[in-house]
């Protein structure tokens, strides 16, 4: 198990995150999502919360210079309790796969990594199904080698009380950014509310580079849904 607070103040540049998991007390579904940037056009970004979810936008249109990458629906909430969440746009083809009566390996087997060379940018994804279960994956090049896309899924069918999964895109810092490696950490999860688990969240990231938060919890028994945003730039 992992404090994933002090994983993320070891790491300035993990990237963009996802966590699912479970409360300590068992009844909550805990998600959250945060994006990381280097650039001026990484960082010239919030969230905006939408009907379905929540999505990216430039903070300055003025200073946008390419949205290709950047600008996506990270989350989607379906109809029945379905919740997407990934680093792109990647987002809307496992929602569109899953309407049509797939799942989400068979619209992920039609993605490869970001096109993004020398980094190729690995694509991370979570769905999270009504009763709490939850699924990630990671699309990456092999060792840096475009011409080989690794696709691995882990599947959480029974989670676990307190326990949380968190994958994000790199290991940490690098020329190129070397790819997140290894199965997802399996860290602990308390009783926080979604505001404080997204305080205790921002908190850790590395202050220069985070961007945007996005967490949300959902009580199993009602199905009572707690948002919270936090943006560098703008309102929370």
């Amino acid at each position: 198990m992992t404090d994933l607070y002090e994983l993320l103040k070891g790491n300035p540049y993990p990237g963009r995150g996802i966590l699912l998991g479970r409360s300590r007390d068992g009844g909550r579904v805990v998600m959250a999502y945060f994006i990381m940037g280097r650039s001026e056009n990484s960082r010239n970004r919030v969230f905006e919360e939408t009907e379905d979810g929540i999505r990216t936008k430039a903070f300055d249109e003025s200073k946008m210079t390419d949205p290709s990458l950047i600008i996506y629906h990270p989350v989607r909430l379906m109809e029945g309790g379905m919740t997407v969440v990934t680093n792109g746009d990647q987002t809307d083809t496992i929602r569109d796969h899953l309407l049509q009566g797939h799942c989400y390996r068979h619209a992920l087997n039609t993605r490869t990594f970001e096109p993004d060379g020398p980094n190729w940018t690995p694509r991370i994804s979570g769905v999270v199904k009504p009763d709490g279960s939850y699924n990630l994956s990671i699309l990456k090049s092999l060792e840096g080698d475009p011409a080989c896309c690794c696709r691995y899924f882990y599947e959480y069918a029974s989670p676990v009380a307190g326990v949380g999964h968190f994958i994000s895109t790199y290991q940490g810092p690098g020329e190129p950014l070397p790819s997140f490696e290894g199965e997802p950490r399996r860290v602990w999860l308390g009783d926080e509310s979604a505001r404080e688990l997204a305080g205790k969240l921002w908190q850790a990231l590395d202050a220069d580079n985070k961007v945007s938060l996005y967490v949300r919890t959902v009580d199993l028994a009602s199905g009572k849904a707690d948002a919270v945003i936090v943006n560098k730039y703008g309102e929370e």
